[in-house]
This record gives C-alpha cells, sequence and structure tokens, in this order.
C-alpha cells in the first residue's frame, strides 16, 4: 500500500459499479463489553479484522477504517464546523490520523 492523501475530497475518477443486483447492507459491530470497559471499535461481523473506529475533539472528528484484512488504514479527518474533510492511507493508524489531520488543516 503506499501513502496516499485527499486534501479536496475527490478521488482520481470513478470506479466501475460492482458487479450484481440488490445486496444486503450490514454494519459493524461492536463486541460485548466482558470487563465493563466502554467499547470503542467496532467491526465486520464476518470479518473481525475488517475495524473501525471514531474519535474527536471539540474540532475535528478522525475516522479510521482498516482494510478488509487489517493490514493498513484509511482515515477521514472531518472539521466540525465546515464539515471540510481530508483523507490519508497508510499502514499504520497513527500515521493516517496524523496524514489526514495534517491535510486538513494549515500549519
Amino acid at each position: 500500500m503506499s501513502h496516499q492523501s485527499a486534501a479536496d475530497g475527490r478521488a482520481e475518477g470513478r470506479l466501475a459499479r460492482p458487479p450484481g443486483g440488490r445486496r444486503r447492507w450490514t454494519s459493524f459491530i461492536a463486541d460485548d463489553s466482558t470487563d465493563g470497559k466502554v467499547v470503542r471499535g467496532l467491526h465486520e461481523q464476518m470479518n473481525p479484522q475488517h475495524r473501525l473506529r471514531v474519535e474527536h475533539d471539540a474540532h475535528t472528528l478522525l475516522i479510521h477504517l482498516s482494510d478488509e484484512d487489517g493490514g493498513g488504514w484509511t482515515t477521514i479527518a472531518v472539521d466540525r464546523v465546515t464539515r471540510q474533510w481530508a483523507v490519508a492511507q497508510d499502514f499504520r493508524q497513527a500515521d493516517t490520523a496524523r496524514g489526514a489531520y495534517d491535510a486538513l488543516y494549515d500549519q
């Protein structure tokens, strides 16, 4: 996987629509808390390595989505006031968080 960033919110071209007719959409789920701690991550029910996590502060939402096999990350940074956003992809969640955040805001 190569590092990618899209600060303007547009991909380079559109993908072909996946084959097939109607598909059943599903949601990511959280595991039950067994030790009383808050569950902060979600995962695909049939593929627990495909994970999703959202964190935030007063100004920014960071949406972290793992690759299907859990081997890399895509992070979307969203400004809470303007809803402008930036995306970064890399192997480590911390790197994508920093990349998306830095692409969203002036230094």
